[in-house]
């Protein structure tokens, strides 16, 4: 499993062996954790890829970990990752990893905190709410109980009402999606450093199928189609349309909106 010490850890162990990586924090956690960014290459096109941002979907950031690992080795080895020159992509390409939003959630579900500790008990309250949702491992929210996924301002009303007749109209482990868009520090912060920067593509790595969601709405960016179609088919994933009940408030469905640019759900498998 993956917590937030083990990203630390690998984090550390990349700044000792790859110093032609940028290593640093786009902001930090309800708990004060660190929200840290990788960043490979110095070439104009900038791409971002997410993960964690569901605690129990923590499987993402070790994928993002691995892949900065193996892209890293390609690197210095001067070969190939996928197909593509890793030292073209370094000198053309600059991509931003985030491989955990959500660092409080992630340490819940991954038993971090033990059970008398403040932050547990707090979790646990929120949980007993909700009884068919299993605790710890069910949890997908940060640690105050908001869907971070849910919080950005695309349809925002829209997909907090749709919520709330689910059921999530308060803190809850998963869906609640908030009091207002971006009230927590975590999606504040991805909110944040998204307008800074002028990323052109976005892959958002979550953990409940082997899927595709490439659409926001109607929304269709330029390229969409055809790179959804090359993620397929090199993924073996299906293309799919995302689910009404999930469809707005996503930090891909404001990026899609916001930039017009395309942005890429990836449901991996669950392990």
């Amino acid at each position: 499993m993956v917590d937030y010490l083990y990203l630390k850890d690998s984090l550390h162990t990349f700044s000792q062996n790859y110093n032609f990586l940028k290593i640093f924090s786009i902001g930090k956690s309800v708990l004060n954790n660190e929200i840290y960014c990788i960043k490979f290459g110095i070439g104009k096109k900038e791409v971002l890829y997410t993960g964690g941002i569901h605690a129990n979907e923590w499987i993402t950031s070790l994928l993002l970990i691995k892949f900065t690992h193996n892209l890293c080795n390609a690197f210095v080895s001067n070969s190939q990752i996928y197909g593509y020159d890793a030292k073209y992509l370094y000198e053309n390409c600059s991509l931003y990893i985030i491989p955990m939003i959500n660092p409080d959630g992630i340490n819940l579900v991954n038993n971090f905190y033990s059970i008398d500790s403040e932050v547990y008990i707090s979790a646990h309250n929120i949980a007993k709410n909700y009884p068919d949702i299993p605790f710890p491992s069910g949890w997908k929210a940060n640690i105050n109980g908001v869907d971070l996924n849910s919080q950005f301002p695309a349809n925002w009303k829209l997909g907090k009402k749709i919520k709330s007749n689910l059921g999530f109209n308060k803190p809850a482990p998963r869906d609640f999606a908030g009091e207002t868009p971006l009230s927590e520090p975590e999606s504040q912060a991805m909110y944040n450093f998204t307008l800074l920067k002028n990323i052109s593509l976005c892959l958002c790595f979550h953990s409940q199928g082997e899927v595709i969601y490439w659409k926001y709405t109607d929304f269709l960016p330029p390229n969409s189609l055809d790179l959804a179609k090359e993620f397929a088919h090199v993924s073996g994933y299906e293309l799919e349309d995302t689910p009404y009940n999930s469809s707005f408030g996503g930090f891909r469905d404001w990026f899609i909106r916001n930039f017009n640019k395309p942005g890429f759900t990836i449901e991996v498998r669950k392990r």
